[in-house]
């Protein structure tokens, strides 16, 4: 009865975590233009991503390794406390971050609706989070078998695949000090496409190799594509999307591009199922690839005459000409 009820708790406390990621996520964003010129929102986005990507991959596992060698339950309240601090220095960030309202605010569905409506109604953003969607599906499609591939085609063990795992972490600690940068050289539409089209190769050259040194080197550019996309469409979205709508748009966007990866994962099982059952093994483990790298590609030529540089300098103007109290 006791372990049932301590499984519960953890349960439960999973649980409020993920809502609770979700809501700081969501508002980190949302509160970013507050405090950041416009100018310097690609710089400010890389580098919190990148604090993230070294306490999430690199110095949390080593720490919590060390940690939960001395008492199981100790990594538990330095979480709590380390929590505790993170929302005590949040009182320390002064100014209002409260948009201007018209003055009868529709219902929470309505709110929601006028997000919606918003984002929809925007050819650029529309077209981008439908990209981004499919990206992730995609994504999740080959990560759904990924140990499977690595155990029985590339033939790692665990200790090796702790290694492989280091390349993703790597990749997008370097995206996110370097893609504001890359971003102003050619141009943030450049950038996009080279993102796309490169996500997509890798993608396919990981389905073809049986070297799990080829496949560290493919994830660790997968990774910095990835992070390269994250910081310049956010910070897009934070500077065309206006201050009344920005929370509420954020999160039709992300519910979209996160919602479409368990869709993914599902058909990247379904896809090996199938396969396995038609041909072999091999190949079976190696098609999500295949096919993720060939929607990827396709996803390119879809986005050529939307998200070039042009089309992104263009809503960023029609956003500096937008009246400041129009939500």
């Amino acid at each position: 009865a006791r372990a049932g009820l301590l499984l519960g708790v953890l349960y439960a406390s999973a649980l409020l975590f993920g809502f609770a990621e979700v809501l700081r996520d969501n508002a980190a964003q949302t509160l970013m233009p507050s405090i950041v010129h416009k100018s310097l929102l690609e710089k400010a986005n890389g580098r919190l991503w990148g604090g993230e990507m070294v306490m999430n991959s690199f110095l949390g596992p080593v720490l919590g390794g060390f940690i939960i060698a001395i008492t199981f339950s100790l990594p538990f309240f330095i979480d709590a406390a380390t929590f505790a601090v993170a929302a005590a220095l949040l009182f320390t960030v002064r100014g209002s971050f409260v948009a201007e309202q018209a003055e009868e605010r529709p219902s929470f569905v309505g709110q929601i609706k006028e997000g919606f409506g918003w984002l929809w109604n925007h050819r650029l953003l529309r077209v981008m989070g439908i990209i981004l969607g499919v990206m992730n599906a995609m994504f999740s499609m080959a990560l759904a078998t990924y140990v499977l591939f690595v155990q029985e085609i590339l033939n790692l063990d665990a200790s090796r695949f702790g290694l492989l795992m280091t390349s993703g972490a790597l990749g997008g600690v370097l995206g996110s000090f370097t893609a504001p940068a890359i971003s102003k050289a050619i141009g943030p539409g450049a950038s996009l496409f080279i993102t796309l089209l490169g996500s997509g190769v890798t993608l396919a050259l990981t389905g073809v190799t049986s070297s799990w040194i080829v496949v560290w080197v493919l994830f660790f550019v997968g990774a910095f594509l990835a992070v390269l996309w994250n910081v310049i469409t956010v910070s897009l979205r934070q500077t065309i999307i206006p201050d009344g709508l920005l929370g509420r748009v954020n999160s039709v966007y992300r519910f979209f591009a996160w919602g479409m990866m368990p869709l993914g994962m599902l058909a990247g099982g379904s896809i090996v199922a199938l396969v396995e059952a038609v041909w072999s093994r091999d190949l079976a483990l190696r098609m999500p690839f295949y096919v993720g790298g060939a929607v990827y590609v396709l996803l390119f030529v879809v986005a050529l005459p939307v998200l070039n540089t042009g089309q992104i300098e263009k809503a960023r103007a029609d956003a500096e000409a937008r009246p400041a109290d129009h939500s």
